[in-house]
């Protein structure tokens, strides 16, 4: 795993091992805008400007699909005018950048519990993956209002009601028949991320992709989010490259 990038003379080697499913968990927006002396919502701007411009670029090298953690289930904690900004960031986001995203062949499509968005976010983000539905690359994958834990407790739910109703019996139940059963299935062989990535100098997995992340590689850097670039990317890519990925074996 690696910690806080890693004084290696790596290269990134476009003809190398691209991960097919990278994960972003995008820290550092707040303090990004307060060593600006911003208010933090200008780091979350200037955070959606930096979507677009990876999304773009992973697209371009081979990437098939780039989650990334926009919201989480514990985000509504927050203050009520950060929240409220960051609820219009996907209408923001959608309404300035979807002619890159279609012009880029990019999809667009989300996890998460969108029905509880606020009306104005939930259209923006239904609208989005209605229109990019027929683009045929890389899948742009908005983790927004989703949270790990939750997501596998209603899981077991679902499985149990199944179980109680005879419509499966519990020898069936295995860890295809999980992964068919989170968000992450709609993703087809792409459901779980060879890389994960975390910005801003903090390591840990606050509650993202727990069970899909079972053999993911890691990559942790003190980049603030709004200052990560193509070759910040690049670098993580080149360290999944070095790496030896043995799933237990030899």
């Amino acid at each position: 795993m690696a910690l806080l990038d890693k004084k290696k003379d790596l290269s990134f080697k476009k003809d190398g091992q691209i991960p097919k499913h990278i994960a972003i968990i995008m820290d550092g927006n707040g303090r990004w805008a307060k060593k600006r002396f911003m208010p933090r919502v200008y780091g979350h701007k200037e955070g959606m400007n930096t979507v677009k411009k990876i999304a773009i670029h992973a697209q371009e090298i081979g990437v098939k699909v780039l989650t990334l953690y926009a919201f989480s289930t514990e985000n509504w904690k927050r203050p009520k005018d950060e929240v409220s900004y960051l609820m219009s960031l996907p209408v923001d986001f959608f309404d300035v950048f979807m002619g890159d995203l279609i012009k880029n062949n990019i999809r667009v499509m989300t996890i998460g519990w969108n029905e509880q968005l606020p009306e104005k976010t939930k259209d923006a983000v239904l609208q989005a993956v209605e229109k990019t539905k027929n683009n045929t690359g890389m899948i742009l994958n908005f983790a927004l209002n989703y949270g790990s834990r939750q997501e596998i407790v209603e899981m077991t739910r679902q499985v149990a009601q199944k179980v109680a109703a005879g419509e499966v019996s519990a020898d069936e139940i295995d860890e295809t028949f999980i992964s068919q059963a989170l968000f992450t299935n709609k993703l087809g062989p792409y459901h779980d991320p060879e890389l994960i990535i975390r910005t801003s100098g903090e390591i840990r997995i606050s509650n993202f992709l727990l069970w899909q992340i079972a053999y993911s590689e890691f990559y942790f850097t003190d980049v603030y989010w709004p200052d990560f670039t193509n070759a910040t990317l690049e670098s993580a890519i080149a360290d999944y490259q070095d790496r030896n990925r043995r799933f237990g074996g030899l």
